[in-house]
């Protein structure tokens, strides 16, 4: 899968000539209206734009000064690369950005459309955030560890409640009908913390 890379230059000959390499390179080259995995901005201001949600690398003026660097990282983008650049170096520090950006490969759950990043506690569906409680986050990651699986009331209780005895089914029921409305609000199409009645819960359901 390739990496999508929106580039924000404005100069027609650095930006012509960014755009044939880039490509050489494998990089999927994306308009404003997507979510890329990386921005290279034409300055500071860019940063605020993506800040949280995509890395940022800077392209900095060739008059910036050191002042120009500091502001740009206070605003938090990911790197900076001073103009004249080599073209070898941009690419290697964006691969660097994308390391240091990605999770390791146990830190996010993926299931259908719906995307949990542990390290974060950012959840997406069909890369849109959704923003949820603490226990509706809890019970979405026990249900996304094995999304087609049937969990039982009892099971969801005791390893997101850490109730012992059974019962308490209407503290699960009326979150886990929470926790459907925020992710169908999203993604309509998908089957969402299905309902298995007198057994439990499953994530992904069977029909839509």
């Amino acid at each position: 899968m390739s990496t999508t890379l929106l580039l924000a230059e404005r100069e027609q000959a650095s930006r012509a000539f960014l755009e044939r390499h880039l490509r050489r390179d494998g990089f999927e080259l994306v308009g404003d209206g997507a979510r890329p995995d990386i921005v290279l901005a034409a300055d500071e201001a860019e940063v605020d734009r993506w800040r949280g949600e995509a890395p940022v690398i800077v392209l900095g003026h060739a008059e910036a000064d050191h002042l120009d660097r500091v502001r740009a990282f206070r605003r938090g983008c990911d790197d900076y690369v001073a103009r004249p650049f080599h073209y070898e170096e941009l690419v290697e520090r964006i691969r660097a950005v994308l390391r240091r950006a990605a999770p390791a490969p146990d830190e996010r759950l993926a299931a259908g459309p719906v995307e949990i990043d542990l390290a974060t506690r950012v959840v997406r569906v069909a890369r849109t955030p959704v923003a949820l409680s603490q226990k509706e986050y809890a019970l979405l990651v026990r249900l996304a560890s094995e999304p087609r699986r049937v969990f039982t009331k009892d099971q969801l209780l005791r390893d997101v409640w850490g109730y012992q005895l059974k019962g308490r089914t209407r503290t699960l029921d009326s979150h886990a009908s929470r926790l459907r409305r925020k992710l169908r609000a999203v993604d309509p199409a998908t089957a969402y913390v299905e309902n298995v009645w007198g057994v439990g819960y499953r994530l992904l359901g069977l029909h839509p």
